[in-house]
């Protein structure tokens, strides 16, 4: 309630007054003024109505404001931004097309073949095999990825009953179309088969002459791609990365067996078939004897090589490769091998080199160089890479062989090794003798 100022006050004062008085009364006010007038003593202080108001009137309390009470605001719930959601959800479905884009992709690059190797692979299909086994072997051996894709394919093209059991040449830039059409196809005999032999101990070289002859294909391809390698095989990883002293890089690697091949096939099918024949060979159990030995597959294959060469019979293959394994663990004492068959194979290298290289040539040769040849001297058969796996233990650490009669004596010391050389000079002196003496005889008779 506001304060009213002096002269609001005085009037209400005299109102109040009137509002009291008679219609009588209110004709006398005049009156009662001047008589009011006439009868104040002029000695008292005159009162104003400032004065009277101040010491009579109490100005009424003001009555107590209550604090205004302070209305409680609702908390209002924070908006959240759905901004990062969207772009969570934006960045998963721009992760998920490109993962199923890359997805078709790379089916679709193996469906066709688009930009993988185009070596060629032998694929031995057994008889009776399914769809799912055939898949699981083109996968393995790196001609397709997705083994499921091919079955999907394979059942669409309705091709599984039509798979034939044998050997197949396909290459992994084929189409999934054209591998299922090799396949399923029986070559056309056209081409003539011819079967050709490697006898143990051959040479690359050697090997590569036969199937000129046969006209499978020209020697110069055959070694040419025989030694480029890179043919997919699994005793390829297995492979030395230094080649730098070999003068035949796959020399030993070539199996000696009989194969049947075609008159004018190409050489890297030829290969392929060889390879094939050796990953077969080289079995979990020999590599793994191999390990426990010590051995890497290119020593085993040296070391077989020379086994082949020196042994007159497969019966004395254990003790001949005693011998070396022994002069092996003894290096102190005998630093060299001295194999014949080796100083024999640095000639042969050195008569085919185009630029002469006494390194190399050297290092082949058993009675310079120590510990093994770099690499095989000629193509071992599983007999001899058996016998250097088995590890005989012997106390022999010569021995010599008769080449006329196959006959091999072994000998513990050095004595003993001269004594027997000298009596195998002996046999040869006599085997020629005799030999002369026949073919004189032979002679003879067909003049008479």
């Amino acid at each position: 309630m506001q304060n009213k100022d002096d002269n609001d006050i005085l009037d209400d004062i005299t109102d109040n007054n009137n509002e009291n008085l008679t219609e009588e009364q209110d004709e006398e006010v005049t009156p009662l003024i001047d008589e009011y007038d006439e009868y104040s003593q002029p000695d008292e202080e005159e009162i104003s109505p400032e004065e009277y108001y101040e010491e009579n009137y109490e100005p009424e309390p003001e009555p107590v404001r209550e604090a205004p009470r302070k209305r409680k605001k609702k908390k209002r719930k924070k908006r959240r931004s759905r901004l990062p959601g969207i772009i969570i959800l934006t960045t998963f479905i721009f992760a998920l097309s490109v993962c199923l884009s890359l997805v078709i992709i790379a089916f679709g690059r193996d469906m066709l073949g688009i930009g993988k190797s185009d070596n060629t692979h032998l694929i031995v299909i057994p008889d009776g095999a399914t769809t799912v086994e055939i898949s699981e072997l083109l996968k393995d051996e790196g001609i397709i990825k997705s083994p499921e894709c091919f079955q999907l394919f394979s059942r669409l093209r309705k091709s599984d009953s039509s798979y034939i059991a044998g050997e197949h040449f396909v290459r992994p830039n084929m189409a999934y179309e054209t591998i299922i059409n090799e396949l399923t196809t029986i070559p056309e005999e056209e081409q003539e088969t011819v079967e050709v032999t490697f006898p143990e101990g051959c040479t690359v070289f050697e090997a590569a002459q036969i199937l000129e002859e046969n006209s499978v294909c020209t020697a110069d391809d055959f070694i040419f791609y025989f030694n480029s390698a890179g043919l997919g095989f699994a005793f390829e990883n297995k492979l030395p990365t230094d080649t730098s002293l070999k003068f035949y890089k796959m020399e030993g690697y070539l199996f000696p067996d009989t194969y049947f091949f075609y008159e004018n096939m190409s050489p890297e099918q030829v290969c392929q078939k060889i390879y094939l024949n050796f990953d077969n060979k080289m079995t979990p159990e020999r590599y793994a004897k191999m390990e426990s030995l010590g051995l890497s597959l290119d020593e085993l294959i040296t070391f077989a090589s020379v086994v082949q060469k020196e042994a007159a019979s497969t019966d004395t293959m254990l003790y001949v490769a005693s011998v070396f394994w022994n002069r092996l663990r003894n290096p102190d004492i005998f630093p060299l091998l001295q194999s014949d068959p080796t100083s024999n194979y640095s000639k042969f290298v050195s008569a085919k080199m185009d630029v002469y290289d006494k390194t190399i040539v050297d290092s082949y040769d058993t009675y310079v160089s120590p510990g093994l040849p770099p690499g095989a001297i000629c193509n071992p058969g599983i007999e001899a890479i058996d016998a250097v796996l088995e590890n005989v233990e012997s106390n022999y650490f010569y021995f010599i062989a008769n080449i006329y009669t196959a006959q091999t004596y072994f000998s513990e010391t050095l004595e003993e090794h001269e004594a027997y050389q000298e009596m195998v000079e002996g046999q040869v002196d006599e085997y020629i003798i005799a030999s002369r003496e026949a073919e004189r005889e032979a002679e003879a008779n067909e003049e008479t």
